[in-house]
């Protein structure tokens, strides 16, 4: 979920607060939404091969029993942190301290999130994206935030893979006050399953700062987000792909772990052809210490 530079649309998420609906608004009106400045501060394509290996970085434990072959990482797996969260997304219902998403989302008035399209079991947290005879059968898709843990910096790790192309993908971090920007984006597939990007909006004006990677979104990953007072440092597999420097781009506000997905067929892009769904695994997340 962002602003994206090829088609100028912004988006924002409708969030169930125990029981209560909150409208995320990234602006105000049609007219608002025109007036926003977009500049692409940098915008690479960076090939799986030429990532940089970076052992410090988790990836998990090896553990066939495990949906995609690998357990969550150690308490100390990342070197100066301590894992402060962990979910392995066990038993059939969603875990304490998070809420899905329902309603229209902003920016996307032809999408659609249903409480339905999330699900847990088997092991797997599922955001799923079918027709919805619920919803005049419309392509209806799935999304959560993790809004019982906010936190100012730390480290973020999810193990997850999609099964098709179609709606756009996104985990993500989301400003805790529903004051946007900032936004932190670690793997937003854009409706592909052949490349992914990172990106992080800053600013009054919604400045962006993304990098991209070409890699296969059908096969398991472990992505991760490592976020400083000084940095912004995006890792897949263990290896660095992406590194944000600028002190005017770092947040400094707490923020939360958001997954989602989003149909936009009204806007004539990332429209599914099929069912399609993002599994996730497990997530991991440490904080400094």
């Amino acid at each position: 979920m962002k602003v994206r530079t090829n088609a100028g649309v912004s988006d924002s998420p409708l969030t169930e607060w125990n029981g209560r609906i909150l409208t995320i608004t990234v602006v105000t009106a049609g007219a608002a939404i025109c007036a926003v400045l977009w500049f692409a501060l940098t915008s690479t394509g960076i090939e799986a091969s030429t990532i940089t290996p970076r052992a410090s970085y988790p990836i998990g434990i090896v553990d066939s029993s495990q949906p995609s072959g690998q357990a969550p990482p150690g308490v100390h797996a990342l070197a100066g942190y301590t894992r402060s969260y962990v979910n392995d997304f066990t038993g059939t219902s969603l875990p304490a301290g998070w809420a899905v998403f329902v309603g229209v989302p902003g920016g996307d008035p032809g999408g659609q999130f249903g409480a339905a399209h999330v699900t847990v079991g088997s092991g797997l947290l599922q955001l799923n994206t079918w027709k919805d005879p619920a919803y005049h059968n419309k392509w209806v898709t799935g999304g959560l935030s993790q809004f019982g843990i906010a936190r100012t910096y730390g480290a973020y790790f999810a193990r997850s893979r999609l099964t098709g192309p179609g709606p756009n993908s996104v985990e993500l971090l989301w400003p805790a006050a529903n004051v946007w920007p900032p936004e932190i984006d670690f793997n937003e597939n854009g409706g592909s399953v052949a490349e992914t990007s990172s990106t992080v909006h800053f600013g009054p004006r919604n400045l962006i700062d993304q990098r991209k990677v070409n890699i296969n979104m059908t096969q398991w990953h472990t992505w991760g987000v490592i976020w400083t007072p000084a940095s912004i440092t995006y890792t897949v597999d263990g290896k660095v792909w992406g590194a944000i420097t600028s002190a005017s781009e770092i947040p400094h506000q707490p923020m939360t772990l958001d997954f989602e997905q989003r149909a936009m067929c009204s806007l004539g892009r990332e429209c599914p052809t099929a069912p399609v769904s993002m599994h996730v695994d497990w997530v991991a997340e440490y904080i400094p210490g």
